[in-house]
C-alpha cells in the first residue's frame, strides 16, 4: 500500500531531530555503532489503509527488543497463558532491561516480566519447533504475517555481533537454568534469541504491525484474526507497563499509548482502534529509548490527544 509524505509530520520530525545530539547510538552491540545518530523517521498506518510518513521510512532496522512483544504473542499462542506465566511474571521491575538483580531477589527466581532480557529469553525458550532453524522460521513467518506479508529476513551481521558479545545474557540464562526456568542449551537459545532480535524491517512494516495490535489482533485489510484478542490485550498491557524499559511510567504520563522500543532506535506504537506507529531514531537516551523518537511521540500525543488515559 502507498504511504504518503506529510508536511505536518515532516515539521514535527525536524523539530524532534534537534534532540538527537543529546543521545548516542547503542555502542555495546558493535554492528549498531554504524548507525547515523541524526536519523529520524516515522510512519503512521490507519485502519482504512491510509499511511502517512516522514523521513527515510524505507530504511531497514533490526527489531531488537520490539521482538519481545511479538514472541510473547507467539509463545502465548503456542503454550497458553498458564504455562507462560509459570516461567515469567507480570510486574514491572524499575531496573534496566538487562539487570540480573531481581532474579536473585525473588523466588522462584523467575523474571518479573517478559519485556526485560531475562523474561524475553525465557519466553523465546517456549517457542515451539523441532530445531533452532524451525523455531526461527516460525518467528519470522509470524512477524511477516503481522507486517502484511512483506518478505522479511534477519541481519546476519547484527545477529553475529550480538551473539559474540552476549556475556550478560549468557549469565542470565545460566542463572535461570539453575532454577529450571530455562531447560535447553544456552548457546542454542542465544542463537535463536539474537537472530530474533536481528529481524529487519522498515518503519512502514513496524507501523503495519502496530496497526494489527491497535485492531485487537485483526488485520483490517484481510479481516484475518492473526492474534487472539485476549493475547493482544496481554501484550498491550505489558507495552504500557514495561514496554519502554524503566521509563515506562514517565512514558505513560507524557504520551500514554502502548509502545515498545528497541536499542536499534525503533519504537512501535499502538493507538487502540485508530492506527499503528513505526519510528526509527538510533540516538538513544540513558534508558535505551530513542531520544528524538520519544520527543516526536510526545508532540504527536499532545497535538492529537493520543493518550488512552
Amino acid at each position: 500500500m502507498p504511504c504518503y509524505s506529510s508536511d505536518k509530520l515532516n515539521e514535527l520530525v525536524m523539530e524532534a531531530k534537534k534532540y538527537t545530539a543529546q543521545g548516542k547510538v547503542a555502542d555495546y552491540i558493535p554492528a549498531l555503532k554504524k548507525e547515523n545518530p541524526n536519523d529520524l523517521s516515522i510512519a503512521i498506518f490507519h485502519s482504512d489503509g491510509k499511511c502517512i510518513s516522514a523521513g527515510e521510512v524505507e530504511k531497514k532496522i533490526t527489531l531488537q527488543s520490539i521482538s519481545k512483544v511479538l514472541t510473547l504473542a507467539l509463545a502465548l499462542m503456542d503454550c497458553g497463558e498458564k504455562r507462560v506465566f509459570e516461567k515469567v511474571g507480570y510486574e514491572p521491575t524499575g531496573d534496566p532491561f538487562n539487570s540480573i538483580v531481581k532474579l536473585e531477589l525473588y523466588n522462584p527466581s523467575k523474571p518479573l516480566n517478559p519485556m526485560i532480557n531475562a523474561g524475553a529469553l525465557a519466553v523465546t525458550s517456549m517457542i515451539k519447533g523441532s530445531s533452532i532453524n524451525d523455531r526461527l522460521e516460525r518467528i519470522r513467518a509470524f512477524v511477516q504475517r503481522l507486517a502484511g506479508g512483506q518478505q522479511l529476513s534477519y541481519s546476519e551481521e547484527v545477529a553475529r555481533s550480538e551473539f559474540e558479545t552476549a556475556y550478560l545474557n549468557r549469565a542470565l540464562c545460566y542463572f535461570m537454568m539453575e532454577h529450571k526456568i530455562i531447560e535447553e542449551n544456552v548457546e542454542e537459545l542465544l542463537e535463536l534469541y539474537t537472530k530474533q532480535c536481528a529481524i529487519e524491517m522498515n518503519c512502514l512494516d513496524l507501523a503495519r504491525i502496530g496497526l494489527v495490535f491497535a485492531m485487537n489482533g485483526e488485520d483490517p485489510f484481510t479481516k484475518e484474526q492473526l492474534i487472539p484478542k485476549d493475547i493482544v490485550r496481554i501484550c498491550k498491557t505489558f507495552m504500557v507497563t514495561c514496554g519502554m524499559y524503566n521509563a515506562a511510567g514517565e512514558f505513560a504520563v507524557r504520551i500514554g499509548i502502548p509502545a515498545k522500543s528497541g536499542v536499534s532506535g525503533g519504537i512501535m506504537g499502538v493507538v487502540p482502534n485508530r492506527f499503528g506507529i513505526g519510528i526509527f531514531g538510533p540516538a538513544l537516551d540513558e534508558k535505551g529509548n530513542s531520544i528524538a523518537g520519544l520527543k516526536l511521540l510526545e508532540m504527536l500525543s499532545e497535538q492529537y490527544s493520543l493518550s488512552i488515559f
